[in-house]
């Protein structure tokens, strides 16, 4: 599946043309279970240990229907188990929406999403957590960050999106404003200081163009997202945490092979502290280039080389390593990675990827303390997944 299909499976399950009530309920479902094994450092579990870690693992339920032609009610619920990531098993609801199609026509899909949507955020967000739509094992970390996932993963609140379909192309534009999910993996992933984040008010857009049926795919993602912050080792250090990403992406679809690169610019910043030690901003910023090739129906080989640093103004890391904050290598990560993808059934999929880093800058702080990690790691990723 391309990326850009993966990209608009909301917006394009909600521009179906209308059918009868009877005939539209839909249960579908995804179960996956991974072995991860590292040389060095810990992913998802304790992988570093002799026979790695079987600690990722992902179950998923979605349901629809349409009550009316115009109405459409969609969700899905996800359990997983990632290591010391978040309550292991614990169900969640993914997304939950519903969504009122005010226009439905051959030119144009125009409608309203209430509930929990999933964040239009670069060409995978959307769908990342179905295994079959994921290009790789493992989306690019640096964009697709899994150790402080929930920061951009879902929002509770309202959506609105447009299609507008043209002769060679069709324009996809979505944006929402609402409440972020941030959970805990996002307090300890964004200081040592394991602060309380409280999510308030953020908003989310994206502009989406596929052309000649997704050969070529170019987006723009954007959004700002806010949170009260609370330090748990200083009482009086409060203020308000904004991240603010932006994303480029682009795709290329020949008969055979697909060529990938988003590029992310990020910035964070905590303002509005009385302690003045806190206030501060930092620019960030992260891109990947992937090319995959489909040697036959059922089998695919990836590349990918992908790059994160989480200062511009300091990309090895010297000046945070000299303030006595951390390793200077915990700043930065270059990760190259290979892998191949066997379609067993059109349910059935088995993956196999091998990870060589340069750096820690994504790894989970969830299953490693910053003192006891090596710069240079490599990792093992095997895959079985099923969807029905």
């Amino acid at each position: 599946m391309i990326a850009a299909q993966a990209a608009i499976t909301t917006i394009g399950a909600a521009g179906a043309h209308a059918m009868e009530t009877a005939d539209t309920f839909q249960v579908h479902g995804f179960m996956s279970q991974a072995l991860i094994v590292t040389d060095h450092n810990d992913f998802f579990g304790s992988s570093s240990d002799d026979g790695g870690s079987l600690e990722y693992t992902e179950l998923g339920l979605n349901a629809s229907f349409r009550p009316f032609s115009h109405v459409l009610v969609a969700g899905q619920v996800l359990s997983r188990k990632a290591g010391n990531y978040g309550d292991a098993w614990q169900p969640e609801l993914d997304y939950g929406v519903v969504d009122y199609q005010l226009i439905a026509d051959e030119e144009r899909a125009f409608g309203i999403q209430l509930g929990r949507f999933k964040n239009p955020f670069g060409f995978y967000n959307q769908t990342r957590d179905a295994p079959s739509t994921r290009p790789s094992i493992l989306l690019p970390q640096s964009i697709y960050f899994d150790r402080s996932r929930s920061l951009g993963l879902a929002s509770d609140g309202l959506s609105i999106y447009n299609e507008e379909r043209f002769s060679n192309g069709t324009l996809y534009i979505q944006g929402g404003v609402g409440m972020p999910q941030v959970n805990s993996d996002a307090e300890i992933s964004l200081s040592p200081d394991n602060p309380s984040l409280d999510s308030k008010l953020s908003s989310i857009g994206q502009v989406l163009y596929a052309h000649d049926g997704g050969r070529i795919n170019v987006a723009l993602s954007m959004a700002r997202v806010r949170a009260d912050y609370r330090s748990r080792q200083e009482r009086q250090a409060k203020g308000e945490f904004i991240f603010q990403p932006m994303i480029l992406s682009f795709q290329y679809n020949a008969e055979n092979w697909s060529l990938t690169t988003e590029y992310e610019y990020q910035r964070k910043e905590l303002k509005d502290f009385a302690v003045s030690s806190y206030n501060g901003r930092v620019n960030g910023e992260s891109v990947y280039v992937q090319y995959l090739y489909r040697l036959s129906s059922r089998w695919q080989w990836l590349l990918r080389y992908d790059y994160a640093v989480s200062d511009r103004n300091d990309r090895d890391g010297e000046r945070f390593e000299a303030s006595g904050k951390g390793q200077d290598y915990s700043r930065f990560a270059k990760d190259v990675t290979t892998g191949v993808h066997w379609r067993v059934t059109p349910n059935w999929n088995i993956q196999a990827e091998i990870h060589h880093v340069n750096g820690t800058a994504w790894l989970p702080r969830q299953d490693n303390d910053d003192d006891n990690t090596e710069q240079h790691w490599n990792m093992l990723l095997l895959q079985t997944s099923f969807s029905f």
